[in-house]
């Protein structure tokens, strides 16, 4: 167990490690970006901003998250939406210090609407964002990283847009070109020829490499002082941050109402689509691994890592695939690892401030250009071939198309509602029907006499069963009103079964309430079976059902636990009206009994001698599952339940009932093998009880009348079989 221990540590320090030099190049080149708008001077507050997101998100994420391997750090949704943020409130003539103090406010809002996500339960549903929507998001924010690096690449001041820069190309700076197409080479091919570094590293060793190069034939470049090509020198110490941190949390303590509601939709918008990408990053971590996250527990880590993070000044992050997948590779296995990425950013930026300075803005927008143009779904083109995709498609082209004109928080609202159309497309693709059978085609447990299944296979069809499927709600209301038309002015028992239905909205409620006015005018009956009790979606049908009014006294809507107890309770009154039902309860003499209609008299006797008679009270058990097969039984009155346990004994499968003139125990009877299960008297019930002893002596004396016994019981089962058979081939059909 200890060298077990060692060898977590270990690889937790390695895949830390790793991670870091990952997500530091990557965390400066957010910063940077973000900062950029506020003009050339704020490259070097970019980079610490960088940092400081990189090594408090590393750190309180990790060690509060429900993801031990995942490594968080400053993305590309986050930088992409705070630059925006930045430009156009510097369009807007708002001062660089007001923007930071802005800036730092949405990163705490951020994070406190990503704890409470995670407070109230929403992490389990904020990961299932459609592909379609997430991926014109992620190709929306790709295009905007990529293109607002151009002017970065082609060595123009940081406050210059992209059309004046194209429309400037002598402003451009051959040397700033030389040192980005260097970066995106080395970027790129890099990871082909060696593995001793990642791709980030090399990418900046080959723009710093470019810049040096450039140095020895300009001596000029080789200032850090005043240079743009570079990020400048990085006033770094722990003083200093400190004077960081209370300047930002003063600043926010004495914001108006006015500047919170600016900040307001941004960091929601910025909450939410953090959420998304790194409980993303936490499904693709437990594929990998074969873990499992706790979605609700990350999101408050998260949350509370990007308070950190905005208090200190520092770019809010979320969980990241790239450092992810290097933590993993490198053996890294426990929260320590993402804690260690964390520490080991801190350290970079303390330490290595003076060389941080040296690296060249180029070589930022060089990396950014290629994390940009990978984010583009490339591979979402084809969708547009299908008839059957054409719309997911044009979902990404739309999200896309707000991001780039509107901006991001008007694509993620976009986004928002294509997603909800989106669902109401699936949702009304497939039918709500389940299955539609009629009385006269599926039985309930009750077992009938056969001149009872003769009348409910001729009478069978004035009940309809209707099983429903999926969400009734205002999408699909229209698709379940026209499958119940045609049957309500021909029915007598309309039968809505709901065990596999998810949710029912208050549109789908009052269209039942209009069936069952319709049926009522005619003297019809509504019939609901298994309304499950806590459905997905944790609404509670039953009581929703009485909320809506749907269910009352005074209405004819009736609702049974089970589909059997409701088709019983139709067939009970399709019979009573055939005058087949026994409407009174009066004690059957054997004579009345089906198995010896038309019997001699001193057959009977014969017979009765050899019989007992018993009673049972409602609920008493008759015999139990594993009792010896002794005796068979017939119903004089009342009804009895054959149950099978299950779960230890504790709870009972039903298998059939047996009613007033029918008979059970024939099983066991005719094979004298145990009991297979329980029969338990559902009302005040008497019987006929003939033990298989007295059978076996009547039968030496009485051949006859115990082969035509015999032969009643085997004409009853095969009839019992045959509806069986047809119960279960349609089962299968439908």
């Amino acid at each position: 167990m200890q060298l077990k221990g060692r060898s977590t540590l270990a690889g937790d320090l390695w895949g830390g490690m790793a991670a870091m030099l990952v997500a530091v190049p990557s965390a400066i080149a957010f910063g940077v970006t973000i900062f950029a708008p506020l003009g050339g001077g704020f490259a070097g507050q970019g980079a610490i901003a960088g940092l400081l997101g990189a090594a408090a998100v590393g750190l309180v994420a990790a060690s509060l998250g429900g993801a031990p391997r995942l490594i968080s750090a400053p993305c590309a949704p986050a930088a992409a939406l705070l630059a925006a943020f930045a430009i156009r409130a510097t369009q807007s003539g708002t001062a660089p210090e007001s923007v930071l103090v802005m800036l730092a406010l949405i990163g705490v809002l951020c994070g406190v609407f990503q704890f409470a996500f995670g407070a109230v339960g929403l992490g389990r549903l904020i990961k299932y964002m459609p592909y379609p929507v997430v991926s014109g998001y992620l190709t929306g924010v790709g295009i905007i990283i990529l293109l607002s690096q151009v002017p970065k690449f082609l060595g123009a001041p940081g406050t210059a847009s992209l059309g004046q820069v194209l429309s400037a190309p002598a402003a451009w700076s051959m040397q700033a070109m030389f040192i980005g197409a260097a970066t995106i080479a080395a970027t790129t091919l890099g990871p082909r020829l060696t593995k001793l570094a990642p791709a980030p590293v090399l990418g900046i060793a080959g723009g710093v490499v470019a810049f040096f190069i450039l140095g020895f034939s300009d001596r000029s470049l080789l200032r850090l002082d005043h240079n743009p090509l570079l990020i400048g020198a990085l006033p770094v110490s722990a003083a200093a941050l400190g004077e960081l941190a209370m300047a930002r949390w003063s600043s926010i303590a004495h914001l108006d109402l006015g500047m919170l509601a600016q900040a307001f939709v941004p960091g929601l918008t910025l909450a939410a689509l953090l959420s998304i990408d790194t409980l993303k990053t936490c499904v693709v971590t437990d594929a990998l691994t074969r873990s499992r996250h706790d979605s609700n527990r990350e999101l408050i880590g998260q949350g509370c890592g990007n308070i950190a993070a905005g208090l200190l000044g520092g770019a809010p992050g979320a969980g990241a695939m790239g450092t992810t997948m290097v933590n993993i590779a490198s053996g890294g296995q426990t929260r320590r690892s993402g804690m260690t990425e964390g520490a080991l950013s801190l350290a970079a930026l303390l330490v290595l401030a003076p060389l941080i300075g040296w690296i060249p803005i180029a070589a930022l927008a060089g990396i950014l250009i290629v994390v940009g143009a990978r984010m583009i779904d490339w591979q979402s083109v084809h969708l547009v071939r299908s008839r059957a995709t054409a719309l997911d498609f044009g979902v990404i082209v739309a999200v896309v198309v707000v991001a780039e004109t509107v901006g991001l928080i008007a694509a993620s609202a976009v986004g928002a509602g294509l997603a909800g159309l989106l669902f109401i497309r699936e949702q009304t693709r497939g039918t709500v029907v389940h299955r539609k059978s009629f009385a006269g085609q599926i039985h309930s447990k009750q077992v009938r006499l056969p001149e009872e299944l003769e009348v409910l296979a001729r009478e069978g069809e004035q009940a309809v069963i209707f099983e429903l499927q999926g969400s009734l709600f205002f999408g699909t209301t229209d698709q379940l009103y026209s499958a119940l038309e045609p049957e309500i002015d021909r029915r007598q028992y309309v039968i809505l079964d709901l065990r596999r239905v998810q949710s029912v909205d208050v549109t789908a409620a009052h269209l039942l309430e209009r069936i069952e006015d319709m049926l009522a005018e005619r003297k019809a009956c509504l019939v609901f079976s298994h309304l499950p009790k806590q459905v997905p979606s944790g609404q509670d049908m039953t009581r929703y059902f009485g909320d809506v009014g749907l269910v009352k006294p005074e209405r004819r809507a009736l609702i049974f636990e089970h589909l059997h107890d409701a088709l019983e309770w139709v067939e009970n009154n399709i019979l009573e009206e055939a005058h087949v039902a026994h409407a009174a309860e009066r004690p059957l003499e054997l004579a009345e009994l089906g198995l010896f209609r038309g019997r001699k008299s001193e057959t009977l006797a014969a017979l009765e001698s050899c019989m007992e008679r018993r009673s049972f009270r409602d609920g008493e058990v008759i015999f139990r599952r594993d009792d010896p097969g002794e005796a068979l039984y017939f119903i004089r009155r009342g009804k009895v339940r054959a149950l099978l346990p299950v779960a230890n004994g504790q709870t009972h499968h039903h298998l059939a009932t047996f009613g007033r003139g029918d008979f059970f125990g024939e099983m066991s009877f005719l094979d004298r093998e145990p009991r297979s299960a329980d029969a338990v008297a559902q009302t005040e019930t008497e019987l006929f009880v003939l033990a298989r002893s007295r059978f076996d002596t009547l039968a030496a004396e009485h051949r006859a009348l115990a082969a035509n016994l015999l032969e009643g019981i085997a004409r009853t089962l095969a009839i019992r079989l045959r509806y069986s058979n047809r119960d279960l081939m349609l089962l299968q059909i439908s």
